[in-house]
């Protein structure tokens, strides 16, 4: 192996290490720890592997914490960029393969929001660049250069069994999120547009590779077919426009993109995009065959280009969250490697960025975790009571302060179930007390998601409950009157502040819910 790879997986493993150990859990990240207490077929949100991913750490170390519920991620995204290398470097050459393995070890939304936190984007970048890894051999079984003229023919390509497997591969890519439908398309699509390669939607092993995919994805499709289809129907809905479109709106999902991935390389990828996108379509409106570094690039971009086009344009008429069409700029990765190859600047150009990105993320993670630009307590910037980033907490804090207080001990002790009233909370809250008690949590709530399906509303009939809420997402209505009709009488526990930098940051609240009474209404049932 290249030395550089070594030196760029090191370094990157140990800054991301670090950002896992220092990075107080996000809301998604904490939720899907509540997979890992309801493992099934699949979710209300998302196919199964994020709860295996999340709850490897846990089950390996026996602890539950932001770095230990983010090791499937740190250890997945170590594979996941091998095989990007691998295949950079068949497909054009050594260099390239660095450049790209380079570019997705320094954008910070790619080695971050899949190599960091622990979400269902981890195991669906793992097993797209396996099945990208499987492709450049399947569908370019003689290196580039080796080929005479440089142009494929008919004879050059036979469909093989590595078809099956790239159906597998894509399958279980799917079983990490959905996006991994789009790999599959872009890999029929790559068919469809290359002569050559056309050969391989009639093949008997293509056959296989359907069949492979749907064993794969099979439990996805068996909770779904439990559920009424309510995953795949909630996801659809999503796409669905909350308004009329907006141009404004689609130039700054843009920019947005664009900064995630750090203006020196988003730039750059989304250059080599457009004019990689362009020559191959001159080529082929044309009528004219394709070379084989051109029929690298369509492969590339029907693979990548896809998402990326579809969730930025969906960025027109709703928010979007900033890692959907990331999947689709990891691919393209491959593309920006290829063009870089032959340019001197590029190591400079990398390392410069390095650089920054290291500073820009070392200042941000320094005022997540200790209030750097605090006011009070840090630099004095940005006002406590005003900063999104205190919405992050220290699970340690919260649960010190159950194992520390004699009155949230003895409510604990007393409740035979835990509630909130936020979904998200939920996750939170579930890690804080996952040394201190296995007391079943649930959320009471119009937004249930998971939860819907991990208990029966009758459940907790005749039950005391311990509702653990924040200050910052109570309900508008106050906890008296959204759940003073279900329980016989709510007694408040106490206010638990959390502290970053001497000042306090957010503050939890708990009550006592004596006796339910009758069950919380759902928005939707098992079946509906």
């Amino acid at each position: 192996m290249h030395r550089a790879v070594l030196l760029i997986l090191g370094l990157g493993l140990l800054s991301r290490c670090l950002v896992a150990a220092l990075l107080p859990p996000g809301f998604d990240e904490a939720y899907y720890y509540l997979y890992t207490r309801h493992l099934d077929w699949s979710y209300f949100d998302h196919p199964p592997l994020v709860a295996w991913t999340t709850g490897l750490g846990p089950a390996l170390t026996g602890q539950v914490s932001a770095f230990s519920i983010r090791l499937g991620s740190l250890l997945l995204y170590c594979g996941s960029s091998l095989f990007l290398y691998y295949t950079g470097a068949r497909l054009f050459s050594v260099r390239a393969g660095l450049i790209s393995l380079a570019a997705i070890s320094i954008a910070p939304i790619l080695w971050i929001g899949f190599g960091v936190l622990t979400l269902p984007d981890s195991p669906l970048i793992f097993f797209t660049a396996a099945t990208l890894w499987v492709a450049s051999q399947e569908f370019f079984p003689v290196p580039l250069g080796q080929g005479k003229l440089g142009v494929y023919g008919a004879a050059r390509y036979r469909p093989g069994p590595r078809l099956a497997l790239i159906g597998l591969l894509v399958g279980l890519a799917c079983l990490g999120k959905y996006h991994g439908l789009a790999l599959g398309f872009g890999l029929v699509l790559f068919c469809l547009l290359s002569p050559v390669h056309r050969c391989a939607l009639r093949s008997g092993w293509t056959v296989l590779a359907v069949l492979g995919f749907v064993l794969a994805f099979s439990p996805v499709l068996i909770w779904n077919a439990q559920q009424d289809w309510v995953s795949f129907r909630f996801q659809a809905g999503r796409a669905v426009p909350e308004a009329g479109y907006q141009l404004q709106a689609l130039g700054l999902t843009i920019l947005s993109e664009v900064f995630y991935l750090f203006p020196s390389l988003g730039i750059p990828l989304g250059w080599a995009s457009l004019a990689g996108t362009g020559r191959v379509a001159l080529q082929i409106l044309r009528g004219m065959r394709l070379t084989d570094e051109e029929l690298k690039h369509l492969l590339i971009l029907a693979c990548g280009l896809p998402l990326v086009l579809a969730f930025t344009l969906m960025g027109g008429y709703r928010p979007i969250l900033p890692t959907w069409p990331m999947p689709g700029f990891w691919v393209l990765t491959l593309l920006l490697g290829s063009f870089w190859e032959r340019w001197p600047g590029a190591k400079r150009t990398l390392v410069g960025t390095a650089v920054m990105v290291s500073l820009v993320v070392g200042v941000g993670l320094a005022h997540v975790r200790y209030g750097l630009l605090q006011e009070p307590g840090g630099m004095g910037l940005w006002p406590v009571e005003r900063d999104p980033s205190t919405q992050l907490i220290e699970i340690e804090q919260l649960r010190q302060r159950f194992r520390t207080d004699p009155r949230l001990a003895q409510a604990l002790e007393e409740a035979e179930f835990v509630f909130t009233n936020a979904y998200f909370l939920g996750g939170q809250i579930a890690m804080a007390l996952a040394p201190l008690t296995d007391k079943p949590l649930t959320c009471l709530d119009a937004d249930l998601r998971g939860f819907a399906f991990w208990s029966q509303p009758q459940d907790w009939l005749g039950q005391d409950g311990l509702l653990i809420t924040s200050k910052l997402f109570q309900p508008r209505a106050g906890i008296p009157a959204t759940y003073g009709d279900y329980f016989a009488q709510i007694e408040p526990v106490a206010e638990v502040p959390l502290v970053r930098a001497g000042a306090v940051a957010q503050t939890f609240q708990v009550y006592l819910a004596r006796q339910m009474r009758k069950p919380y209404p759902r928005p939707y049932s098992r079946l509906q």
